[in-house]
Formats: C-alpha cells, structure tokens, sequence
C-alpha cells in the first residue's frame, strides 16, 4: 500500500471560510488558520499522487448525535442576523466576535437566556474570541462535516486507510460550544459515524500538539469511544489551559477509557514518540480516528514542541498498523511546510497499513512500518513546565 491508496475527502466549501483574524488578548491579529492551509495540503497531497476524492453531502443524523441543535441553529443563523442587524455595514463589525460570555460566576444560578440582540447572542455558545465567524463560514464548517463523514464511510466499507482534508478543525468544539478555531468537531462525528456503521468500539488518537478538549468532553461519558491525546502541557501555560491533564480518565461508564499525556513545551521526537507508543499500546479498538495536527512541528507557530517530519511519519505508520483509520486534519500552520509535513504522515500511514506492526516500541518503525494489535488506554504522567498560550 502506497500514499496513491489513500482516498483524500475534500470539498472546496472548506475554503469559504474566512475569519478574518482572531482577537487574542484584546487584539485582533492576522490569525494562522486561514484557507491556504487547505490549498496547500490538496496540492501536496495532490502532486504525491493521493487521489482527491469528492465529499458527498450527508443529513445531519449523525451530526445531532455529537452536538447539540441550539449550537447547531446558532451556527447556521448568527451570520445572516448579524448582517441584518446592521454590524457590518452601521458599526464597521465585519465579524461575529463575542464580548459576553453567560458563565456560571455571572448567572449565579439563573436561568439562561436567549439574548434578543445578535451581539448578546455572540458569546452564548463560544468560549473565546479567537473563533470569529463570517459570510461563508457555516458552508465551510457544515462542508467539513461531511468531509469527515465521507471519509468515516469509506473506512467503514472497507478502506484501509482515508483521510479528511478538513478545514476548519475540529477537535477543539465540545457538544454545545465551540472555540480554538474549531465550530464543529470533525473527528467525534466521524467517530460516531464509525459506531453507527457497526464498530463496536472506537478510539480517537489525537496528535494535535494541543489538547482535544471538545472531543475529551464529547466522549467523556462513554466507554465506547475511548480518547487518548498526546499535547503541550496545559498546566505550562498552553491552550485549552482548563483541560488536558493526566489526571482526567474519563467518568462513570467512561472511566479509564480517557488518556491525556501533556508533554514539556521544547520536547521533541524522543518525548513525543514515546508518547504515542504509549496510546498506541493502550487502546483497544475496531476502528480508529486519528486527530492529525502538524503544529506539533519544530517551524509551526502555534506550539512549542520540536516534532520533525520523520516522527510524524513513524507516528502514523504505528498508528494506521492498528486497524482502519480515519485521519481527520486539525491544526498546522506553517504553510511553508505543511504539505511536506501531510504527506509525511500519510506516506506513514500507507506504510503502517501494509505491513502491520511488529513490537511495542513506535520507534523501531521509524522508516518501515510495525506489526500490531489494539490498545487498552491507561494514564501516564503530567509534566510541569514554564510556558506560554497558543491554540489548535
């Protein structure tokens, strides 16, 4: 099996969002998730010789198993009442950026309610101001979706391997929220997908160099759908800041089924590697969704790891070893190397997927795929170390 195996899902929805930057600390930046990150993956992938495949339009059945429909509605809404009400063209508000934020400190135990002004409205389903929404946004966010469940579909009906080129990301939204530059969260739906079509029991290995917390959140209950998540150290300074420590396995049915494995910011392939035989020693699964972000990368912007290239293709051949996977596309933003970085990983993958994998150390794959099984997940340890603030 080669990277021309695996199906590449896209729909060229994904680029009509634009947000225009993000307000971070009061300020609003050029942002780095931006439409050419998209490009730049398909062209890559593209000249590698993966074969682009169309997404194909799903109802939103599967979608309204993992998020709610007062977030869905908002999603699909706010936009059009935003414009209506003036923002743009009366105060010069060419984005839907929330200002309040109804948290339970400032209800003190009230009801919620629905603001009848767009503006109150903004914050009552986004948890930061970093995730701005314009015209164009909810067919990109609503495209990825399918994208996502295309590719679960393919897996479902027999492919070894297929990939989401999804934009924008996901892994960030929980059932009812959204934020980090996620809307809705790709890999949970095409999780669910995967269950609906007769897996038993599925993990989500989350690459991502920060925390998953909608996906932990979405899953956090079930024993089903078990996550595992290797990121920058939370408690070093580094988004989500709230969650992604060790020490959350999961609740009720869920318990244990949860592995969080923060690493030191600065930690490289040594660390991150043995982070991932880690989650690829300790799930159990039919099927598996890798959250593949590449910011984990030494030249990215957003994170303060130093992965390299090489990694993630070990990484993804141990990970793809393990049963059919979906690779869903998080974050990644340096787009100098972006594309080397995605077909890095999915030239793993292939590799991985033909020749299985042979041992419990990811590292003795690196450049040959191993031979394995499936995980079991178990906690591992926390790491501590000074840092600074970043996201997806």
């Amino acid at each position: 099996m080669t990277i021309s195996d695996i199906p590449v899902v896209w729909d060229p929805a994904c680029l009509r969002h634009d947000p225009a930057g993000e307000v971070w600390l009061g300020v609003r930046d050029a942002g780095t998730e931006v439409a050419g990150r998209a490009v730049v993956i398909r062209d890559a992938l593209a000249a590698a010789g993966a074969p682009i495949t169309p997404a194909v339009a799903h109802d939103d059945t599967v979608l309204r198993a993992v998020h709610g429909p007062e977030l869905l509605d908002h999603l699909a809404a706010i936009w059009a009442e935003w414009e209506r009400a003036g923002y743009p063209a009366e105060h010069g508000r060419d984005r839907v950026v929330p200002y309040l934020f109804p948290t339970d400190g400032m209800l003190a135990g009230l009801p919620l309610r629905e603001p009848r002004a767009p503006h109150g409205r903004a914050g009552r389903h986004c948890y930061d101001t970093m995730t701005l929404i314009g015209p164009g946004s909810w067919e990109a966010i609503r495209a990825a979706v399918d994208v996502a469940l295309t590719a679960a579909d393919l897996v479902a009906g027999g492919a070894r391997v297929a990939y989401g080129l999804c934009r924008p990301p996901g892994h960030h939204a929980t059932r009812d929220a959204f934020g980090g530059s996620c809307y809705l969260n790709n890999a949970a739906v095409a999780a669910q997908a995967l269950r609906e079509g007769g897996a038993e029991r599925v993990a989500i290995v989350d690459i991502d160099a920060h925390h998953g917390n909608g996906t932990q959140a979405i899953f956090y209950d079930r024993a089903d759908v078990r996550y595992g998540s290797v990121h920058v150290d939370p408690g070093a300074g580094w988004f989500p800041h709230y969650a992604g420590f060790a020490d959350e396995r999961g609740r009720g049915p869920g318990e244990g089924a949860n592995l969080n494995l923060p690493l030191a910011p600065g930690s490289g392939d040594d660390e991150w590697l043995e982070a991932v035989d880690a989650l690829c020693r300790q799930a159990r699964a039919d099927a598996l969704v890798v959250s593949l972000g590449l910011d984990a990368a030494a030249d990215d912007p957003e994170s303060p790891l130093r992965v390299t290239a090489g990694a993630y293709r070990t990484a993804c051949a141990a990970l793809a070893a393990l049963g059919p996977t979906v690779m869903i596309q998080e974050g990644g933003y340096n787009l100098s190397t972006l594309g080397d970085l995605v077909v890095a990983a999915l030239t793993g993958a292939a590799e991985g997927a033909a020749t299985g994998w042979m041992g419990p150390s990811v590292r003795r794959a690196a450049g040959a795929a191993e031979r394995g099984t499936r995980m079991e997940m178990t906690a591992g340890p926390d790491r501590t170390t000074p840092g600074s603030s970043a996201r997806t």
